[in-house]
């Protein structure tokens, strides 16, 4: 049988403890990064989160406050074949928007009918206007501005454009993923790091 000499023991010690060092310092180092990363990135996907979440609050409510969206006025009949034309429609929200806030040559971008209430919104593409009228008279029943419109668009990130949309929204998914993989992490590791000095002095 071999006999273990003494300086075999304390070289034996000395390098299990330098192991011990060496994976403490390597946690050390990688929770290091990770904080860092998690700090600068949480910071990016925070401010992303609070307009995100100050604007869905509001986009919550908009069907129940008449200043994010003008509630809808019935009209008289949802009898579809006693209702004006498309065309006939479009002419009066035109005049109607041009006489209401002087707004002219305001492209339409939408006509929502809701036969239920016997009316249809006429949606324009710019300045967030809407007019509603009776779907059978053609009489206006409202000319507003749909804040919750601008809202929308900012809650998304398309006011900006279609690109930055799919950019922060990418960003924000992800980053969610990364914040959330980083954060298992700054918990893991110093209970790792604590459970190997506790097995070093054992």
């Amino acid at each position: 049988m071999d006999i273990v000499t003494f300086s075999e023991i304390i070289v034996s010690v000395r390098t299990q403890s330098v192991t011990v060092k060496e994976k403490i310092k390597n946690l050390t180092h990688r929770l290091r990064n990770y904080r860092v990363y998690h700090r600068y990135l949480g910071l990016i996907l925070g401010l992303l989160v609070l307009v995100s979440s100050i604007t869905g609050v509001l986009l919550g409510w908009k069907k129940n406050v008449d200043t994010l969206q003008p509630p809808l006025i019935e009209g008289q009949t949802p009898d579809l074949t006693q209702w004006i034309s498309l065309a006939d429609m479009s002419t009066v929200a035109y005049t109607a928007l041009d006489s209401a806030v002087q707004v002219k040559n305001n492209p339409i971008d939408r006509i929502e009918a809701r036969p239920e209430k016997g009316m249809v919104k006429v949606l324009f593409s710019e300045g967030y206007w809407e007019v509603q009228l009776d779907g059978s008279t053609g009489k206006v029943l409202s000319v507003a501005r749909r804040h919750s419109d601008w809202i929308e668009q900012i809650h998304d990130g398309s006011i900006i454009g279609d690109l930055f949309k799919l950019i922060t929204m990418n960003v924000l998914g992800l980053g969610l993923l990364i914040i959330s993989f980083t954060g298992f992490f700054l918990w893991f590791y110093p209970r790792k790091i604590r459970q190997i000095k506790k097995e070093d002095k054992s």
